[in-house]
């Protein structure tokens, strides 16, 4: 019995480093802009994954994979972002499809944390309605871009939280200013 307790306390102890030692946390992000517009008029905007024209930050999209406009369950879409130097690029995979409902999901398959300091990144896109207005919510969840302990503060949570929030509020500034605040 001794013996017993003395290996639990042994195993416990050898594990306790480990239960300390932890990977970053899962961070959250959500941001919503009501629109002067119906629901329909903004989500054929911004309601097909194989067209990001109305965000100002990518200077062309090109569809992979097997997805096409009318079946874009399967779909990959790579996002080519305006750059002054190089062609950088943002791969995401379609991981939920509900037109009937105004919203998809995806999650970035590839992208250089130089790009987005961001990994394990997925999202979603939805417009509901709002007295008759169009309310755009994006969602997402993603970790920093350095997955381990004490990252460079170019890929530490400030600077994902910073690069994710500004890929939103460039793509929310858009549409308020294609469409219009609403009250």
């Amino acid at each position: 019995m001794i013996r017993l307790l003395a290996l639990t306390v042994g195993a416990t102890m050898a594990m306790a480093p480990a239960a300390e030692a932890h990977g970053p946390p899962r961070l959250k992000l959500e941001m919503q802009q009501k629109l002067d517009a119906t629901p329909d008029e903004v989500w054929a905007a911004i309601g097909r994954f194989d067209d990001m024209s109305w965000h100002p930050a990518i200077a062309s999209l090109e569809l992979a994979g097997d997805g096409s406009a009318d079946q874009p369950e399967t779909s990959t879409r790579v996002l080519h972002l305006k750059a002054d130097a190089g062609d950088p690029t943002i791969t995401e995979v379609l991981s939920r499809w509900q037109p009937e409902k105004r919203c998809y999901a995806y999650r970035i398959e590839a992208v250089e944390v130089t790009v987005l300091p961001v990994t394990n990144y997925a999202a979603t896109l939805c417009v509901t309605d709002e007295g008759g207005k169009a309310l755009v919510n994006w969602k997402g969840g993603f970790y920093r871009g350095y997955p381990n302990n004490e990252p460079p503060p170019e890929l530490n949570d400030e600077a994902a939280i910073q690069a994710v929030t500004g890929v939103y509020q460039a793509g929310l500034d858009a549409l308020a200013e294609r469409f219009g605040k609403a009250e």
